[in-house]
């Protein structure tokens, strides 16, 4: 096992547990990352991974899928069933069945090995982003029973929204989440990344025609005239921007 430790006196940085079973490897992540002001802690097993969780606050967990005599995927499998820890997995360059299955089971992104340390630093610096993102958002959420926008009612706990006249509009999941992205942060640009991370749509290979067909699909359903947009409004270049006034409604 190899540990960096914080510096007395600076923030406390963020703690990756890398597990690999490549001592190489699990010093060059070490070495990497904590000279770039995050903590590791880098094991060959599972079982000192669980030893790691049990006893210490982790933000990150980096997991090789192929572990010499351990199923990588059912580890990955069982850290989603017990926990929200943001996961990167790691796999061979011809691994894509491993790699579509890991996703599918809750990781959070991925990288192919020989991989380029500073894309790793990226990597799993913008999902520590996402991740504090995402609970900023949860956090606000919660206290929130309700948004009303131009006679429009959108309500959590029911999950529904209603038109002016009080009808229920049906929102599949994806277009619910959106617009719930979009009236939390109203009257802000927000750029496709942004929204792609709080709707949570998971696929960053395409992420631009993602989001542009799910804000298409809701205009289409909050707009009076969907080609002439006021709502939703595009900023070029930038994102999209909910120009109306939005009214929170607490509990």
């Amino acid at each position: 096992m190899h540990s960096q430790s914080p510096h007395a006196g600076t923030p406390i940085p963020a703690h990756v547990l890398a597990v690999d079973d490549d001592p190489s490897v699990r010093e060059l992540i070490s070495t990497y990352l904590g000279d770039h002001d995050l903590r590791v802690t880098a094991v060959a097993r599972e079982a000192e991974m669980r030893a790691v969780l049990e006893r210490e606050a982790v933000q990150l967990v980096l997991l090789d899928l192929r572990l010499k005599g351990e199923d990588g995927l059912a580890i990955a499998r069982d850290l989603r069933a017990q926990s929200k820890l943001p996961i990167i997995i790691l796999t061979g360059r011809t691994e894509e069945a491993d790699r579509v299955m890991g996703l599918e089971l809750g990781a959070d992104d991925y990288l192919t090995k020989p991989f380029s340390p500073r894309e790793l630093l990226a990597r799993i610096r913008a999902l520590l982003r996402r991740t504090q993102m995402h609970a900023s958002l949860a956090e606000t959420v919660a206290r929130v029973r309700a948004y009303r926008f131009e006679g429009w009612t959108l309500s959590l706990r029911l999950r529904r929204l209603n038109d002016p006249a009080g009808r229920p509009v049906a929102l599949r999941n994806s277009e619910f989440n959106l617009l719930l992205a979009f009236l939390s942060a109203p009257q802000r640009v927000l750029t496709r990344e942004q929204l792609l991370d709080l709707s949570r749509l998971h696929n960053a290979e395409v992420y631009d025609r993602s989001i542009d067909v799910q804000v298409g699909r809701l205009r289409r359903k909050i707009e009076a005239d969907p080609r002439r947009p006021r709502l939703i409004v595009t900023e070029r270049h930038a994102g999209y921007l909910f120009a109306a006034e939005v009214d929170v409604l607490h509990d």
